[in-house]
């Protein structure tokens, strides 16, 4: 016979995937072994998130609980962290990863493409996916340097009041498009995992496949991570200052 709910699990179920990673962050691994999308689909509570995917929420509560007794990495308390910081982690890290590994991924997926083409054509679409979607970052991450980035420290660094309602109204607008930008990116994310096949790679995969395969991998983990350290901790603290 199942067992009632307990009110401690009660609670965990009604609280969104963000908060959740956002007040601990080793939640994360739960969630990327169940497949749940903690970063764009972070405002879904857990039992919404639980029934998307068809699965059964206790097991999730209980790994979650568990947490509890193993030693916590404070040095990624990211919620503790002063804006400038994030902020500047958010670039030096995540930033720098894109700049980085994401042209010579899109030189590996096109590679692999007009390689294998022929007999796996899904990677002919991953490969143009991917290309659109490091022509957006490339747009995304500009915008929020040169401009929502330095803005939102200069709110951080004085008083609400002494910032012009022009760029108080710039700001809130800014958050909004990065969001629905977050939103984008991840729908693609999602769509080169599936073409993928969860990145499986084929007994007649050559070294340049199995490499774009595990970077690209390696390249959703990263923005992951990335994004839910704006939409999740950097974008609501912004959003409580500006309330």
């Amino acid at each position: 016979m199942p067992q009632p709910a307990r009110d401690s699990d009660k609670n965990v179920l009604l609280k969104s995937i963000g908060k959740i990673v956002a007040d601990d962050y080793r939640a994360a691994r739960i969630f990327q072994k169940y497949q749940i999308d903690f970063c764009c689909g972070g405002h879904l509570l857990l039992q919404d998130a639980c029934r998307n995917q068809g699965i059964e929420p206790n097991a999730i509560v209980e790994e979650i609980a568990a947490l509890q007794s193993e030693p916590a990495d404070q040095s990624k308390n990211y919620t503790a962290w002063k804006w400038p910081f994030l902020v500047d982690y958010i670039v030096n890290v995540h930033h720098s990863y894109i700049n980085e590994h994401g042209p010579n991924l899109s030189l590996h997926t096109q590679k692999t493409a007009e390689v294998h083409g022929e007999r796996h054509p899904e990677l002919r679409e991953i490969a143009t996916i991917f290309n659109r979607m490091m022509d957006e970052l490339k747009e995304h991450l500009r915008k929020e340097e040169e401009s929502f980035f330095p803005a939102i420290k200069r709110l951080s660094a004085t008083q609400k009041e002494a910032v012009s309602p022009g760029e108080l109204d710039v700001i809130r607008d800014d958050l909004t498009k990065l969001r629905t930008e977050h939103e984008a990116v991840g729908d693609m994310l999602h769509a080169i995992r599936r073409l993928s096949l969860d990145f499986q790679i084929p007994a007649d995969a050559c070294n340049t496949y199995t490499v774009a395969y595990r970077g690209l991998a390696e390249f959703e983990n990263d923005l992951h991570q990335h994004v839910h350290l704006e939409n999740n901790i950097l974008f609501p603290k912004v959003q409580q200052l500006l309330a």
